[in-house]
């Protein structure tokens, strides 16, 4: 009955169908760890920004690498701003999307070592983009600032080239340990997002909360491929069940045609029988009449 699934046809259809269990597992699993790696970075973007403020300098120091954990957490620092050494750093967006720069200001602690703190977005609405922007300035004299730690920028995390040959003050990464080298002082790592004191003019714009990643959509995605992998043998037993009843069904028809035309064939073969006893008794009667 189901001689048919040695069939090339069938063969074809069936390694197709071993190929694609395991390989939608795969992609099951694949998307199943995005999930939970995405869950954990979400709860260490919960738990630091809901952790209480501390000093920069307990997590941060010259030449530290902000790892993963200190990554958002809320820090307080007490110094001044040093606009002369300020700079901008390009191709950065606002909350709608509109392009301009980030203003990055080093902030000089009371112990003399420097932390970078990005005030947050002015618009590129200078003559050009070779000249540096108009940058509101910060509170004068020393001052207490609140925000979010962040570790260095790279090209490889954020997609931005680090292009060479820029106008005078203009960046494309932050980075700690360049702009120690440009101050020639002791930067501590990484740099702050700062979020208190807002300006009063309402720019620099500070930048908003991190977002969180969809880690559910990775988790319907894995659903999605495990049901598409148990689907293909379900899949595959219902059309060769379907296959087999359509055989079973054309098997039977031609057996009854066959049986029809048997049955033709024997009225036939009855009919042609009788035709031949009529005609010999009829020539058994006329021999005898003749007699």
């Amino acid at each position: 009955m189901y001689r048919f699934l040695l069939s090339r046809q069938w063969v074809t259809l069936t390694l197709v169908a071993l190929l694609l269990v395991p390989t939608m597992i795969a992609l099951g699993i694949w998307q199943m760890n995005r999930y939970e790696e995405r869950s954990a970075r979400n709860q260490l973007v919960t738990d630091a920004l809901a952790a209480d403020p501390v000093p920069v300098e307990r997590l941060a120091a010259p030449g530290h690498a902000v790892t993963r954990a200190e990554r958002y957490r809320t820090v307080t620092a007490t110094g001044r701003f040093d606009t002369d050494a300020e700079v901008v750093v390009r191709r950065r967006t606002n909350a709608d999307e509109e392009i301009g720069f980030h203003v990055l200001t080093p902030f000089v602690l009371d112990d003399g070592k420097v932390l970078l703190v990005n005030r947050g977005w002015i618009p590129a609405d200078g003559p050009s983009q070779t000249e540096f922007p108009k940058v509101p300035a910060p509170p004068r004299g020393e001052t207490t600032i609140t925000g979010r730690l962040m570790p260095d920028e790279t090209t490889e995390a954020s997609g931005i080239k680090d292009l060479e040959g820029l106008p005078d003050r203009q960046i494309m990464l932050i980075n700690s340990e360049r702009e120690a080298e440009r101050l020639d002082a002791d930067v501590l790592g990484g740099y702050v997002a700062q979020t208190a004191p807002e300006p009063a003019s309402g720019l620099p714009q500070q930048l908003g909360n991190p977002g969180k990643e969809n880690a559910a959509l990775n988790y319907a995605y894995a659903v999605q491929w495990w049901l598409f992998a148990a689907a293909v043998p379900v899949g595959w037993a219902v059309l060769a069940r379907r296959e087999a009843r359509e055989r079973a069904a054309k098997a039977g028809e031609r057996a009854a045609k066959a049986g029809e035309r048997a049955a033709k064939a024997g009225e036939r073969a009855a009919k042609a029988g009788e035709g031949t006893d009529a005609g010999t008794s009829g020539a058994a009667r006329s021999e005898s009449a003749a007699v």
